[in-house]
């Protein structure tokens, strides 16, 4: 099979020739059909998350995949050849940018219906995301305030879109020329960051989102109400600065979970779309990592190894 793999950190992925994966106890083997390219990629490749995710030379990069069940190995119920599925890999282990992956059981999810199957690979680690922020680390409900920053970014657009399915109000950060897009994710108000504060204009928040970083953090502390919390992905934020403006602060870094990107997949079937930059092979593999790397992704880059 094809694949795409790169030789030691910094290294740009080229594309080799692999043997297929056997079904393993437990596990089954996927022919993949997409495989979406995440920041995380970028960063392993880079070097930069040695300390959380060691990798092995020659490594084959990537951890969402959708694809149609190919083999089942011993030991697996409820799944057979030909169900089509959506799975996160453990970064560590790699391996979606193939042609084929052998995945555990326990870790498949049916793909949703509503969607080409490449392009709901790109539900898998920014909805899981988005999930876990609005469902398990806040209980987002409806009549809520909701600021999202970055709400035109696959976290942010995900965010938004679910909180508006919850019911709640939802406000965004953006550039002007991604105000419509934002809005139809059901953001009611949408502030372009590039000529307006949004602590100028926004207050009492129940909640704010913030997947952008930076000073926007602090600036953020200013519109949340009393008890209300700010959760950020980029990094930690400041919770003793939090505490002192009477807010929660938390940090949120996606954990696998197959229960989880279940209910990801269950809302793609109400209506939560992926965003999608472009889809490409494998053989693109070199420039898509620095489209990625250089933040000129306008949505999901996702591979179809099949091509």
């Amino acid at each position: 099979m094809k694949a795409l793999e790169y030789t030691d950190y910094g290294k740009a992925p080229v594309v080799a020739e692999r043997p297929v994966p056997e079904a393993k106890t437990g596990g089954v083997l996927v022919k993949i059909a997409g495989a979406a390219l995440n920041p995380l990629d970028t960063k392993i490749r880079a070097g930069y998350m040695t300390d959380f995710f060691p990798v092995a030379f020659p490594y084959v990069p990537g951890t969402d995949i959708s694809g149609t069940i190919e083999a089942i190995g011993d030991g697996v119920s409820g799944w057979k050849p030909g169900d089509e599925i959506v799975a996160r890999l453990d970064p560590s282990q790699g391996g979606a940018f193939a042609q084929y992956a052998v995945v555990s059981a326990d870790q498949l999810v049916r793909a949703p219906t509503s969607m080409p199957l490449a392009e709901s690979a790109g539900l898998v680690t920014v909805g899981g995301t988005a999930w876990q922020i609005l469902f398990e680390e806040f209980a987002v409900a409806s009549g809520q305030r909701v600021l999202v920053h970055g709400a035109a970014g696959p976290v942010g657009a995900f965010a938004a879109q679910l909180a508006a399915q919850a019911g709640a109000e939802v406000f965004a950060t953006a550039s002007a020329a991604d105000a419509d897009y934002v809005r139809g994710l059901g953001a009611a108000t949408v502030i372009d960051y590039r000529c307006a504060r949004f602590e100028d204009h926004l207050f009492d928040m129940d909640l704010v989102i913030d997947t952008v970083g930076g000073d926007v953090e602090e600036r953020s502390l200013k519109v949340l109400k009393q008890g209300g919390t700010l959760i950020a992905t980029p990094m930690p934020p400041n919770e003793e600065r939090a505490r002192q403006a009477g807010v929660e602060a938390k940090f949120v870094f996606h954990a696998s979970d197959a229960a989880k990107l279940g209910h990801v997949a269950e809302r793609a079937d109400h209506g939560i779309k992926v965003r999608v930059d472009r889809i490409i092979g494998l053989e693109e593999g070199a420039d898509a990592f620095a489209r990625q790397a250089g933040g000129e992704a306008k949505g999901k880059i996702i591979f179809e190894p099949q091509r």
